[in-house]
Formats: C-alpha cells, sequence, structure tokens
C-alpha cells in the first residue's frame, strides 16, 4: 500500500431528522440522497475524488487544498437550489470538516489520520460551518488565512492533545441557508421568524439577534457583557448566531458549564462549544455546585 498526501473533506446534511419526521421515509430518503449526491458532483467538479457517500454525508479527496476549500463554502448555496417544498418546513444545511496529510487509499475507501481528524471536525461543525485543521491553514495564501477565524484549541475524540482549528469566515454561507426559506403564509405576509437570545446577569440585560455579531463574554472593558470575577477570564466565552443556531463558545482557562432546565447534568465546556436552547444558566469559570459561581441567566427565543 501507498500513502499520499491528500486533503480530506467530510461533509454532512444537517436537519435530516425533522426532514424525515415531517415527509416522511420515502421522501425524505429520496431528497438526502439527492442532495448528497448533488454536493458529491459539485465537489468532483472542484477537482475532488468522491470517495464514498455516507447516508446523509459524503468523503471526499482533493489534491488542491485551496479548491477543497473554496469548494466547501460554496456547497450552502448549492442546497439551497435544491430548495423543494418539503425543505421549507424541515430545512437542511451542511457542515464540514477538512484536514491534510497521508492516507493510504485501498479497496475503494480511505484511511489515515487525516480522514479521522476530518471527521471529527464535521462532527464538532455547526450548521453552515466549515472548519479546517492547521495543516490546511497553512497550505492557503496569505489572503485566504486572513478570512479564517481561529478558534484556538479544541479537543477531539480520540485525540490526546487539543488540535488547533479554524472556522472559515470568507464563504460562509450561514446567513443563507435553506433555513432562510420561508413558508408560504410568510411569503405572502412578509412576516420573518423571530430568532433571539435574551442573557441576563444582576442588572445586566442583553438581547442577540441573528445578525448582531458575535457577543463576548468576559473580564474587562474589551467585553460585550462585562463580568467582574477573578475565576473569569478576560476573554472568555463568545456567543452568536450561526446560521438557524445560537453557540457558546468556551476560549476560557477555567471553562465554563451550561445548564439546561430540566437537565440531569450540565455541560463542561473546555475550548469547546455548544448549541443553544430553551433556557437555562451558564456557569464562568466554577462548576454550578459552587453557589459563588458566575451565572448568566439565557432564553432562546425561536418562533419559526
Amino acid at each position: 500500500m501507498e500513502q499520499s498526501t491528500r486533503t480530506v473533506v467530510f461533509a454532512d446534511l444537517t436537519g435530516s431528522t425533522g426532514l424525515f419526521e415531517s415527509a416522511g421515509n420515502v421522501v425524505a430518503t429520496q431528497i438526502v440522497t439527492r442532495c448528497t449526491h448533488v454536493l458529491g458532483r459539485h465537489l468532483a467538479a472542484a477537482g475532488g475524488d468522491v470517495v464514498k457517500f455516507l447516508g446523509d454525508g459524503v468523503l471526499v479527496l482533493f489534491d488542491d487544498p485551496i479548491a477543497a476549500v473554496q469548494a466547501t463554502a460554496r456547497m450552502q448555496d448549492v442546497l439551497q437550489e435544491l430548495a423543494t417544498v418539503e425543505l421549507r418546513c424541515a430545512p437542511l444545511g451542511v457542515k464540514t470538516g477538512i484536514d491534510r496529510g497521508a492516507v493510504v487509499e485501498y479497496d475503494g475507501d480511505c484511511y489515515g489520520d487525516p480522514v479521522n481528524v476530518a471527521a471529527r471536525l464535521c462532527d464538532r461543525a455547526q450548521a453552515g460551518e466549515v472548519l479546517i485543521g492547521e495543516p490546511v491553514f497553512g497550505s492557503l495564501p496569505e489572503g485566504l488565512r486572513l478570512a479564517c477565524h481561529s478558534l484556538d484549541r479544541i479537543t477531539l475524540k480520540g485525540k490526546a492533545e487539543p488540535l488547533r482549528v479554524w472556522r472559515v469566515d470568507f464563504a460562509r454561507t450561514a446567513e443563507t441557508t435553506l433555513a432562510s426559506l420561508l413558508d408560504y403564509r410568510e411569503l405572502l405576509d412578509g412576516v420573518r421568524p423571530l430568532q433571539r437570545i435574551d442573557l441576563g446577569r444582576l442588572d445586566q440585560h442583553i438581547e442577540l439577534h441573528p445578525g448582531d455579531g458575535p457577543l463576548i463574554i468576559g473580564r474587562g472593558e474589551g467585553a460585550g457583557f462585562a463580568v467582574d470575577d477573578p475565576r473569569v477570564s478576560r476573554r472568555h466565552a463568545r456567543i452568536e448566531w450561526a446560521g438557524e443556531q445560537c453557540v457558546l463558545t468556551d476560549f476560557s482557562s477555567n471553562g465554563s458549564w451550561v445548564h439546561f432546565s430540566g437537565a440531569a447534568a450540565p455541560v463542561q465546556l473546555r475550548r469547546e462549544r455548544c448549541t443553544l436552547h430553551g433556557e437555562g444558566e451558564i456557569f464562568l469559570g466554577t462548576a454550578p455546585d459552587d453557589f459563588t459561581a458566575p451565572t448568566l441567566g439565557f432564553r432562546v427565543i425561536d418562533e419559526r
């Protein structure tokens, strides 16, 4: 067997569960299959070699990392062109992970650490996001690097050490996903669905809407939501809308905890992210069992 240096792209559809519930198994299977094959053809036309389809995903190898990044950044637009009546009720998105390195191609499949990393990055991505590893970022020209946003180091399942990860922002299509399609009544009435997150702590209250840009939570004047506590990092966490989802990303030294109302246990984040939904509390710098923990209340409003 021979190894070769390739750029590995894992792309998965998001929202397929809701599609199966609303459209039924037969129709949903047809739509998902059509979408994944259209994405495969799109990536192949950009220079990729389609290795295999994985249910609602596709695995593709590229020689050129620039072509891989640019092609994946356009995938959401490709999906949007496939909009159907069924997708208005259960919109589909796409999330992507990309890594680069030595892989072995054998018997219609491929193996190697970059394959595993790309798959894990895809798992961690939100709808409409493209996450790339350090080898891919290092292969991009300076102009494209400046348009990528560093997520610092992220712990991936199966990796002993956190890996540096970037989010591709220069061609993000999260604002124009299939989720932006309106149903027939909204098109007639001109009424757009309401989404926002309400955040509160003591006498501070902030509303964050899609399109407002990211909100930095931290200690100091540079934070959009200031929390004056020594356990809170200066740039502790970020809350932002990524497409139709509200995402919390932890950058801190001490970590963050998210306790969703009704959940048995909180979600612990250390240089990681999670999607916020419903309502609950965010604990900064110390675990929820510490009654002195700096705490933010949140409520995600989603009237789509």
